[in-house]
């Protein structure tokens, strides 16, 4: 029995039938070279159950703490059944990219049963008529609560149900042979939260003691002006209180081309080309409605606070950073430079404060405050009013760039899948794989009743930038050339 942190319960005291706290990903496969060119649901189900053991999250379920007056437990689960867990289903024709979108939003929507393990996949076939994918692809959406993995933890799971080739030796078994839990009794949880309750003020005053050296140094960061607050956050329709239904839409692009763009700005990364991307999408899709601010929109990156011996350990360790995403510059080569000075930025205010000191405080809010606070806010809409302190996430998880395989079908692409909350409409999932990255939305029906428009409007600041960096690389191309000609002459001379 293991106890989630005060971060890792967050997601479950924040989740409501509007907004179910799960992350995933649309991964698509070809199974052109397997024999017959056709995937068995009984392949994919019997690959994964051979793999259940090389990731905590498979079998483990919550046991919540009566009154809610400590965060839950995780127990191996005595009743797991793979087939509850493992579904699938067939698009109609054509099997096009819209009806996956659609079909996916709909999964994504739905919550996941909290008395079982928190995921599910569902194998979706018949995907014939996407652009750029082999006919007879098929789809797995993945849907595993947020409470058991960030996007680096979630890592282990795709390496779980991965091989490096199509056919691998079968994974050696565990140690011991695996066994479920008997669920704590009533006492055991009511003793266990009493103990925690009475050592939780000592150990708040071993986070204040490293508090105090970070607060210096973040006062001293503030009047040196190394960084400064975002402290005009605009409203938007993102900002309101979000329906049940999703939307799900994406793009796909090289990864060589987002490194070009990113050459654009000196010092630039590619987390700056995508979030520039992003903030370019954000300023069309608004104008288009005639609803773009006048201050600039602002986004929250989540950063990896794990440490390399906690790579498969279950849960969350994140902290985060804020971006301004220049939504109010239309040209998208300064939007870029200002993109990269405002990472440049938060880094700084990050550094100085200390990501991981940002989670430590988590740890310390009281269960049921945080569930409380979350019933509040979702019943009165309170985000209709309440200032926010970022309009949208975007959360970029790097992927492995050599080839994967599932029950002998190789992974072509992935797009990410994230939650939305109220005051928190839409997130930005971006994903890196075999020389690709795609950048996908979530947001709420509502707040995009037209997602094709807006993976349009992702497209077309690309391209803006992507001619930008061409006309860049020519200029230098041609400066170059008649620097060489130049010299050249002078020595004949």
């Amino acid at each position: 029995m293991e106890q989630l942190t005060g971060q890792d319960a967050s997601f479950l005291y924040t989740e409501t039938p509007r907004s179910p706290m799960h992350i995933g990903a649309i991964a698509i496969y070809d199974p052109s070279e397997l024999e017959g060119g056709v995937q068995r649901f009984k392949s994919v189900l019997g690959f994964i159950e051979d793999r259940l053991h090389l990731a905590k999250t498979f079998r483990r379920k919550l046991v919540s703490v009566p009154f809610s007056l400590d965060h839950p437990y995780w127990i191996e689960d005595r009743d797991f059944d793979i087939e509850f867990h493992l579904r699938h289903i067939r698009l109609p024709e054509p099997g096009d990219w819209r009806q996956l979108c659609i079909q996916a939003a709909r999964l994504h929507a739905r919550p996941l049963d909290l008395t079982k393990p928190l995921w599910e996949f569902t194998i979706i076939e018949g995907l014939d008529a996407v652009p750029g994918l082999p006919k007879g692809c098929y789809a797995l959406i993945s849907k595993i609560h947020h409470a058991c993995i960030d996007g680096v933890s979630g890592s282990d799971i795709v390496e779980a149900i991965h091989s490096l080739e199509p056919y691998p030796p079968r994974p050696e078994p565990p140690e011991q042979p695996w066994h479920g839990e008997k669920e704590p009794n009533l006492l055991e949880l009511m003793t266990r939260a009493q103990i925690n309750n009475m050592t939780q003020p000592f150990r708040f005053a071993e986070v204040m003691a490293k508090a105090m050296p970070a607060m210096g140094r973040f006062n001293r960061g503030l009047a040196e002006r190394k960084f400064s607050i975002n402290a005009d956050i605009p409203r938007t329709r993102f900002s309101g209180v979000v329906s049940s239904h999703r939307v799900v839409e994406g793009r796909s692009f090289e990864l060589a081309k987002i490194k070009e763009i990113k050459n654009l700005v000196d010092g630039a990364t590619v987390n700056d080309a995508v979030l520039t991307i992003v903030g370019g999408a954000l300023r069309k899709y608004l104008l288009s409605k005639k609803e773009l601010p006048v201050s600039t929109m602002v986004a929250m990156a989540p950063i990896s606070v794990r440490a390399t011996e906690g790579k498969h350990a279950l849960g969350n360790q994140v902290a985060a950073m804020t971006v301004r995403l220049g939504t109010d510059i239309e040209d998208s080569r300064q939007r870029l430079a200002h993109v990269h000075d405002a990472s440049m930025s938060s880094k700084e205010m990050t550094n100085a404060v200390g990501a991981k000191l940002m989670t430590d405080f988590s740890q310390f809010i009281p269960s049921t405050t945080a569930a409380l606070a979350t019933r509040l806010y979702t019943e009165f809409a309170m985000a209709e009013n309440v200032s926010q302190a970022f309009n949208c996430v975007v959360t970029n998880v790097p992927g492995p760039q050599f080839p994967l395989y599932m029950a002998g079908a190789r992974l072509v692409t992935q797009f990410g899948l994230g939650p939305i909350f109220d005051g928190l409409g839409i997130i930005f999932p971006v994903y890196s794989y075999g020389g690709q990255i795609t950048i996908s939305f979530n947001s709420c029906r509502k707040m995009v009743p037209d997602p094709d428009v807006f993976a349009a409007f992702i497209q077309e600041t690309y391209d803006e930038l992507l001619a930008h960096s061409q006309t860049q690389t020519q200029t230098q191309t041609q400066t170059q050339t008649q620097t060489q000609t130049q010299t050249t002459t002078s020595e004949e001379a």
